[in-house]
């Protein structure tokens, strides 16, 4: 007789991928360590298939290590048919048939619903069908992206299975969350078109049932910063405090990194001071990026970095001038929350600079500065008010009453209003 009484159980793409909702996953699994659950696992993705896919990883020695009492899964994959994604795909079905047939009452939390809702909804049905005791409570959380590389495409392409697929897994989960108001509005308008192209009634049933669970932010790594520690590490980068632009994120189109660099050389900031622009992170965009930044007049000034690990990331965004995310939506990508906009608000140091592009919004509050898409001019605007127009004292206060609305995204809260709604045998401490 197993002596687990509750396991969480999270389904997603986890550490070391440089992805907002994997390091989500990762903050609800330390969460639920101190919420009463004596077993939690993430199933995931075996290494070698996150990097053929071509997604930024962080470096591997960078990546801080889950507490004791996680543990992480990449089942392998099944059968040798050469087909690899329906390959680890049923591995981590079966892996989740196992743990939802041994007994342990288990809530299982998918992230991004295709495919991992896809998968939880497969082993569900699968696990009711061996006749074993199944006690499991199924979460679903839509991130948003999902849904523009998905759904949206299925339903421009006259698909119909593809899109009720996800929308009828989506929907037979016992909860249903979304990462933002803006994506839980995009889910009901594919879902409300899947119903005006072939009559179904997903739309009705989305409204009824989505209800928003913000990402989950760990806020203590952001908090209480030590100053010698800050200066310490900004001085190994041969930086200072408030003496640097930066950027943050993964380098994509949608995250306007273009519009920065124009932004910058524009601005006074670029033409009449020595600040450099810090750009940090990976991403497919990179060189071109890269050859970008070369070409500006401005090139001896703009650095980028690849190498920033989880523990220096709060420092750069505590020790910077102004943090910059001119954010814009893509076919491919809309920022359905901006956790790292978050994240920087959390941390303190210099204003926040961005859009508001998809659920950017919601992230930021009313505590940013914000410019138009596609604006290289407001954003040269934007960089001067913040560093040159500014006084110290107004930025202090800024940071402040940033910090304070941030808050409400620490990880502790949101897993506590996420699980408030479940069974008590699977919510409350033990």
């Amino acid at each position: 007789m197993t002596s687990i009484r509750k396991r969480l159980v999270i389904i997603n793409r986890a550490d070391p991928v440089i992805c907002g909702h994997s390091v989500e996953g990762r903050n609800l699994a330390e969460t639920a360590l101190v919420r009463g659950f004596d077993e939690v696992r993430i199933v995931t993705w075996p290494l070698e298939r996150l990097e053929a896919a071509g997604l930024p990883l962080k470096p591997a020695d960078s990546v801080l290590p889950y507490s004791p009492g996680i543990i992480v899964e990449r089942p392998a994959p099944v059968g040798d048919y050469k087909v690899p994604d329906g390959r680890y795909v049923a591995g981590i079905t079966g892996r989740l048939v196992e743990l939802f047939t041994d007994g342990v009452p288990t809530v299982a939390l998918s992230l991004y619903l295709s495919p991992h809702t896809l998968a939880v909804a497969d082993a569900v049905r699968a696990a009711q069908g061996t006749g074993l005791p199944v006690n499991v409570t199924t979460i679903a959380e839509a991130v948003g992206s999902d849904v523009t590389n998905v759904v949206r495409t299925a339903v421009e392409e006259g698909r119909l299975g593809a899109a009720a697929h996800i929308l009828s897994s989506y929907l037979s989960q016992d909860h249903c969350v979304a990462v933002s108001e803006y994506t839980r509005d995009l889910i009901i308008e594919e879902a409300q078109r899947v119903d005006d192209q072939h009559g179904t009634r997903f739309a009705e049933q989305c409204r009824e049932r989505i209800r928003i669970s913000y990402p989950a932010i760990d806020a203590a790594q952001y908090l209480g910063l030590d100053d010698a520690e800050t200066e310490r590490l900004l001085a190994a980068r041969g930086l200072e405090r408030d003496g640097y632009l930066l950027f943050l994120s993964r380098l994509t189109d949608a995250k306007g990194v273009d519009d920065l660099i124009h932004g910058f050389e524009r601005s006074r900031v670029g033409r009449e001071t020595e600040l450099p622009l810090m750009i940090a992170g990976r991403g497919p965009q990179a060189a071109a990026l890269q050859e970008l930044a070369a070409a500006s007049p401005l090139a001896h000034r703009i650095r980028f970095l690849d190498d920033v690990g989880d523990a220096e990331k709060p420092f750069l965004m505590a020790g910077c001038a102004a943090f910059v995310l001119p954010s814009k939506p893509r076919p491919e990508f809309v920022e359905t929350f901006g956790i790292a906009l978050a994240e920087k608000m959390l941390a303190g140091g210099g204003p926040v600079i961005t859009t508001l592009t998809g659920g950017i919004g919601e992230a930021i509050g009313d505590h940013a500065i914000v410019v138009p898409v596609n604006d290289p001019d407001a954003v040269a605007a934007a960089i001067d008010r913040a560093i040159l127009e500014t006084t110290a004292e107004q930025r202090a206060r800024w940071a402040e009453e940033a910090r304070e609305y941030a808050l409400q995204f620490d990880r502790h809260a949101v897993f506590d209003r996420l699980f408030e709604r479940l069974p008590r045998e699977v919510a409350a401490p033990a």
